[in-house]
């Protein structure tokens, strides 16, 4: 039954489909490290969590991550004690590469995981993959720093996780409010399109997960936890942090110069209403306004600065040209980002071309303005000369976003469906079923 109505070209979200019986709907992954002492209580526990309150089949996979001590034994020995469980074996650390080939292989529709020391309360398991199974959602993330969240940690832990989130706010504009939460999930048809551009192995796997997701339009719900800090957790805090300083200067590096191919990204499942060929809608009209004017605002500003500084050393005519040549170049390519939402290095030679084009046009309007007023007054001020070029830039603005919208970002097709992303399978089994097989 499909979920959404409304007209358009584009599919609707739906539930996710069985991928066949006797496969598990969730698959949740508990990476681990020399943790033979805890690993047996938490999967009994959160085995038990499951089986008593989720209504579809599941599985629990422990990822082993080059343990040293009786972790691989105590693993098998679960997997041989319970049906639902599997151990993994890698013979290399890394949280983010266990996840990474857990989730790669697995062939459940959603994956999850969780820090062995099960500091997150599993009453929020459900909410959090209930928005995947239903379509809602691509990733589902735990917060702990959501005003609902409650939780208990000393002030050292408490003053680097927000802090970093700031950082990640400031630096690569990231809207989700905690990244470094272990308690995770993601449509396996999602992390089949993003896990290979996430080119991180340890704790910084999650936020560049995340930073990708949310870059290439994935909706990303968030779930308010109870958290308690495991005070014998081994995790090493200024490495962690180190490292993960040096990933969000990777990852902005990354996205200020183009090299992650976002533009083949965005919106890659096809269903964002905003993309669909409403009749009478034109389509991101009011966005693109609001964009454009704040960039044409800052350009503005910088053009005046610039035209007031050449002023000293030449006259207002090539002043008026210097500033509106070094103005239009980078206004066209604020627009090309942030207006238009034009990612990577694609057509972005022939944009500034056209944009030059543009400039042209706007360079007619201005000089013109300042060749009428010097035949109207032989000693103009300088004041009257910024309120005449600002005219003439107001009316060369209109112009601007006409030929930006119509001729050098005309709007591009909407995008297919992921390949993955299949509207007319089955849904998902019968709860009753699949509980009763998850047992």
């Amino acid at each position: 039954m499909r979920t959404d109505s409304s007209p358009g070209s584009l599919p609707a979200r739906e539930h996710l489909p069985a991928a066949g019986a006797g496969t598990p709907v969730l698959d949740v992954v508990v990476p681990v490290y020399n943790e033979e002492k805890d690993l047996g209580p938490c999967v009994r526990r959160l085995h038990e969590h499951l089986t008593r309150t989720f209504p579809y089949a599941f599985r629990i996979t422990i990822a082993d991550n080059a343990s040293t001590d009786g972790t691989p034994q105590a693993a098998a020995r679960l997997a041989a004690d319970l049906a639902a469980v599997r151990s993994v074996r890698l013979e290399q650390k890394g949280r983010g590469r266990a996840l990474r080939t857990v989730w790669s292989a697995s062939d459940a529709p959603v994956l999850a995981y969780m820090d062995v020391d099960l500091s997150t309360d599993l009453n929020a398991l459900l909410p959090l993959v209930a928005p995947l199974i239903s379509g809602h959602s691509d990733l589902a993330i735990g917060s702990r720093l959501a005003r609902s969240s409650r939780v208990v940690r000393g002030a050292k832990r408490e003053f680097i996780s927000r802090g970093y989130n700031l950082i990640l706010r400031g630096s690569l504009q990231a809207r989700f409010s905690d990244a470094q939460c272990g308690f995770k999930a993601i449509r396996r048809d999602v992390a089949q399109v993003l896990l290979p551009l996430v080119e991180d192995t340890g704790w910084f796997f999650d936020t560049e997960m995340l930073v990708l997701a949310e870059r290439a339009g994935c909706r990303i719900h968030e779930v308010p936890v109870d958290w308690v800090d495991d005070p014998d957790s081994t995790v090493h805090i200024v490495r962690t942090a180190t490292e993960d300083l040096k990933g969000v200067w990777r990852v902005g590096k990354a996205l200020a110069t183009g090299s992650l191919p976002l533009d083949r990204l965005a919106r890659p499942f096809g269903d964002d209403p905003r993309d669909r060929d409403l009749t009478g809608v034109p389509q991101g009209l009011a966005r693109q306004l609001v964009g454009f004017c704040v960039v044409g605002a800052l350009s503005t500003l910088v053009y005046l600065l610039l035209y007031s500084g050449f002023r000293h050393f030449a006259g207002s005519q090539l002043a008026n040209a210097l500033a509106l040549l070094v103005s239009a170049v980078a206004n066209t390519a604020a627009n090309r980002r942030l207006t238009f939402g034009v990612r990577g290095r694609g057509g972005a030679v022939r944009h500034q071309a056209q944009g030059l084009v543009v400039f042209g046009i706007g360079l007619a309007l201005t000089s013109g303005s300042l060749a009428a007023l010097s035949a109207a007054t032989s000693d103009p001020d300088h004041s009257t000369e910024l309120a005449v070029l600002i005219a003439a830039n107001l009316a060369a603005t209109v112009l601007r976003f006409l030929l930006f919208r119509a001729w050098v970002f005309p709007d591009a097709p909407p995008a297919a469906p992921c390949p993955d992303h299949h509207p007319s399978e089955p849904h998902l089994p019968d709860p009753q079923r699949t509980w009763s097989d998850a047992r």
